[in-house]
């Protein structure tokens, strides 16, 4: 299963990292897959906010390009999300999966930013 942690309440131009664990996966399964980090504002759709392919290959959507950046260890089976200059508009529940969505979602992480 997938279990995101890390989320807080943060003032405008604050960081936060987050941290996703995809729990009692074997890494013959982990490594392989492209991971992402997917958002959801309350009354909003989910997103995608960040990808990676291997352990270098990154893109981003446009509203997170510069400030938040994603990467992976694939012995520990763990995603981050590191999370700088954090606008009110990053407000949402976060997630990790793969980016083919192929497993259940986890419980996801809040982040809150105040203005």
């Amino acid at each position: 299963r997938l279990v995101e942690s890390g989320g807080a309440l943060v003032q405008a131009g604050g960081s936060l990292r987050l941290s996703c664990l995809a729990s009692g996966m074997i890494t013959s399964v982990f490594n392989p897959n492209d991971w992402a980090w997917y958002r959801q504002a309350p009354g909003k759709q989910r997103e995608l906010v960040a990808r990676i392919a291997g352990i270098r290959s990154t893109n981003y959507a446009d509203s997170a390009k510069g400030r938040f950046t994603i990467s992976r260890d694939n012995a520990r089976k763990m995603v981050y999300l590191q999370m700088n200059s954090l606008k009110p508009d990053d407000t949402a529940v976060y997630y990790c999966n793969t980016v083919e969505e192929s497993l259940p979602w986890g419980q996801g992480t809040q982040v809150t930013v105040s203005s």
